[in-house]
């Protein structure tokens, strides 16, 4: 008898999305448990540890209750759990809309091809950039979105030669975020010096809700 996969759990809620190009759309967010990155900017580090462990059918149900278009994993490091594929396989079979936040430190190639992959690319500002998977950049595709965080002028400045290097803006749309209360006057009006062809990303729940958590 097979046994149904479970999977850690820190919360699941409902929101408006704060990031990406589905910012402001009402969504499902379910916040797996533990990260193996530890970004110095990070505002998630209650994700780290604890939550619940709860099946596939469990954790189905609790979205639906919400009945909505669109379910967002994210965490912590979804796939740092090995259940987070078939979870994102279940959502997709369930008619939603799914897009899966990950930190860009491990392997993207096997996440099911309908969700929508918004991978980070860790800054030197992050103290995380050694973490970077390069190889994940060939998996990408128009479906896709790249977020880098933009700490300071340098890590600007290294986002833009990422950004020319790698021909990015030819995989995927590209989402430059400045870190939440800092910067973010001088990163707009850096891309529109630089008339750089991104998108800047504010965090919208932090403007609405600060940071308070299940936002």
């Amino acid at each position: 008898m097979s046994v149904e996969p479970s999977l850690r759990i820190s919360e699941i809620f409902y929101s408006l999305q704060g990031e990406t190009s589905r910012t402001g759309l009402p969504t499902v967010f379910v916040r797996l448990t533990g990260c193996p990155l530890r970004c110095g900017y990070c505002d998630t580090a209650y994700a780290f540890h604890g939550g619940e462990s709860l099946d596939l059918a469990n954790i189905l149900a609790q979205v639906a209750v919400y009945q909505p278009r669109y379910v967002t994993v994210t965490g912590g490091e979804p796939l740092a759990q090995k259940h987070a594929l078939v979870l994102l396989a279940a959502l997709c079979d369930a008619g939603y809309d799914v897009s899966l936040e990950t930190s860009g430190a491990l392997d993207i190639s096997d996440v099911d091809t309908r969700v929508s992959r918004i991978v980070d690319i860790k800054t030197p500002g992050s103290g995380e950039v050694s973490k970077n998977r390069w190889a994940n950049l060939a998996c990408l595709t128009g479906h896709d979105e790249v977020k880098f965080v933009i700490t300071d002028a340098a890590d600007y400045l290294w986002a833009c030669e990422v950004l020319a290097e790698r021909r990015l803006n030819e995989r995927c749309p590209v989402l430059f975020s400045p870190v939440h209360g800092s910067g973010a006057t001088d990163l707009a009006e850096w891309i529109l010096r630089d008339r750089l062809p991104v998108r800047l990303q504010l965090q919208l729940h932090k403007i609405l809700w600060h940071d308070a958590a299940g936002h």
